[in-house]
């Protein structure tokens, strides 16, 4: 083999394993992200947590939408103080003021940072994509704790309070979403 066949060789090796790092970064860093509570990522868990200290922390609630996404969404409640390891709940409301059907799905983080993996999600209507028929109004509830481990960390143990951040984003139907939602405003209307 000669130099350029070598080197055209090398050239498209390293070709090759760049695009092999780059389609691996958003995944390893998705992971990266979940394990260490890195960039307001939260923790997600089966069950409460088995202990509860007399600490209180305050968790405070926001909501946003995307752009262009006709949605209405707030918190319902904009903060609530709830003892460490303790299981809360609360709820967002969002309404669809238009005359179609829309679904979204929640992006979502906390802040300080550092909190991020101490936040803990048990339910939540960001785990799956909402669908509203025109119109349509609903509560939608997160349960979650922080948990008791965040008095050991150097950084966390000093927060005050957690602001649980969503933003709601349009999503295209999927076929079976949409042909439900037909059904359903068919329904409505022989009724």
């Amino acid at each position: 083999m000669d130099n350029k066949n070598k080197t055209v060789l090398r050239l498209v090796g390293v070709v090759v394993f760049m695009g092999a790092l780059a389609w691996l970064a958003v995944p390893a860093y998705d992971l990266f992200c979940r394990v260490t509570g890195f960039g307001g990522e939260v923790a997600v868990a089966d069950s409460a947590s088995d202990e509860i200290l007399d600490q209180t922390i305050t968790i405070k609630f926001d909501a946003s939408l995307e752009r262009d996404m006709p949605w209405e969404f707030k918190p319902m409640q904009r903060e609530m103080e709830i003892r460490i390891g303790e299981t809360g709940l609360a709820f967002y409301e969002a309404y669809n003021p238009t005359d179609r059907v829309v679904a979204g799905t929640a992006s979502y983080n906390v802040a300080p940072f550092s909190t991020g993996g101490y936040f803990v999600k048990i339910d939540c209507f960001c785990f799956t994509e909402q669908v509203l028929q025109p119109g349509e109004r609903v509560e939608m509830p997160v349960t979650f704790y922080v948990d008791p481990e965040i008095v050991d960390d150097a950084e966390a143990k000093y927060a005050k309070h957690i602001t649980l951040s969503y933003t709601f984003h349009e999503m295209d139907l999927a076929d079976t979403d949409y042909q439900a939602a037909l059904k359903t405003e068919t329904n409505t209307e022989i009724n």
